[in-house]
């Protein structure tokens, strides 16, 4: 019997068709991960055949539904399979969103496989051999020290304050100069390089600069090149600044499906298929928690890293990618959350996704609650 394709985000299925496929799925299991790849879809499975309640996920997406705080979508992959594909406010399925500062993950991505494709030498070189050109007044004795890893692990000991702790004052102002990089690099230091960690957007945007200045290929074309188009990543913008250099701290603009195609390749070390996109190393080290940080306990090369155990793309007004290797699960939210909002994906995957994990194996099918679940995603889609 042909397995039924089980997509969640056409919401259009009636109570009928959702039997037919039960009595299907209660003969056949969705077949492994290992039998494709999501380059061109996601396959999709019921949550029970991956060991989550449909039960818990109906809530989540009833108490997304009914609240003011817009979240635009939630996407959870288990085992290789979306089991939850959910739209709200007046977002829509394969539609692009701003990640905001997610973007900061793919960078860190690509400074990784340009050190694989041995365009950079690795993290240990200083920042000062990209931009011989500003020559030793751009640099006094401590700043010569800056090397990739300080800019990866936001610990440049650059007097930065172009966060949301300083309400993005320096960043208007970088954005107001006519040399992004040239801005950056005259920041006065705080202190040495490698001891705390301050949230920089410039330092970010650095690492574009580094990708194009050591590949003669901007940021994005060296993503679409190296990493997107292996991943099927087709329906993507990335802006740039008035120079012609990628944005590296924000403004790549993803579907959900595809925010979740970058989380999936972290979660599975780096490897698509056949393929090792980023090495298997550097993965381990995005992951790793080199310093204490500020909105999540840790942060690696340009990822957050909770205690918990999960690792974070996170962006402005709530755009998420989350990485869950022990339970082998990537979760993606979109959302246009206030500030005092942020955190409410975080709260939804611990009070709701997490909790939704009854096992590593498939639980007995239960109509009712994928029902339920169907009829709240249903319901969201009809609200828009």
């Amino acid at each position: 019997m042909q397995i039924f394709t089980f997509v969640f985000s056409t919401l259009f299925l009636s109570c009928a068709v959702a039997t037919e496929f039960n009595s299907a799925w209660a003969e056949e299991k969705p077949a492994r991960y290992e039998d494709y790849l999501p380059t061109t879809v996601w396959q999709s499975s019921p949550p029970e055949a991956q060991g989550m309640a449909s039960e818990t996920l109906a809530r989540l997406v009833e108490k997304a539904s009914n609240s003011e705080k817009r979240i635009h979508s939630i996407t959870i992959i288990r085992n290789g399979y979306m089991l939850l594909d959910a739209y709200f406010d007046t977002f829509r399925i394969h539609k692009r969103h701003r990640v905001y500062s997610c973007t900061k993950s793919v960078m860190s991505a690509l400074i990784g496989i340009a050190i694989e494709h041995g365009h950079v030498s690795d993290v240990h070189q200083r920042v000062s051999s990209f931009f011989p050109e500003q020559g030793v007044s751009a640099y006094d004795s401590v700043k010569r020290n800056i090397t990739l890893k300080h800019l990866l692990t936001m610990t440049s000991g650059l007097n930065c304050t172009d966060s949301y702790l300083f309400k993005w004052k320096g960043l208007w102002a970088m954005r107001r100069s006519n040399d992004w990089a040239q801005h950056v690099l005259n920041l006065p230091m705080r202190e040495q390089p490698g001891t705390s960690f301050n949230y920089c957007n410039g330092v970010s945007h650095l690492l574009s600069e580094i990708i194009q200045r050591s590949t003669g290929m901007t940021a994005f074309e060296y993503a679409k090149q190296s990493l997107f188009t292996p991943l099927g990543i087709n329906d993507v913008t990335w802006a740039h600044n008035s120079t012609g250099v990628t944005v590296g701290y924000s403004d790549l603009m993803l579907t959900p499906h595809d925010m979740a195609k970058i989380g999936f390749l972290y979660l599975k070390q780096g490897r698509w298929g056949t393929q090792q996109i980023i090495p298997t190393e550097w993965v381990r080290q995005s992951f790793k928690p080199h310093i204490a940080a500020t909105l999540f306990p840790h942060y690696g090369y340009q990822w957050w890293i909770d205690s918990s155990g999960y690792y974070v793309a996170a962006g402005y007004k709530g755009q998420y990618i989350f990485v869950l290797p022990d339970h082998n699960m990537v979760v993606v939210f979109t959302g246009a959350l206030a500030d005092k909002h942020f955190y409410l994906p975080v709260s939804y995957l611990k009070e709701y996704i997490v909790p939704a994990i009854k096992s590593n194996h498939a639980l007995p099918y239960n109509d009712k609650s994928l029902n339920r679940l169907l009829s709240a995603i249903r319901d969201a889609q009809a609200s828009l």
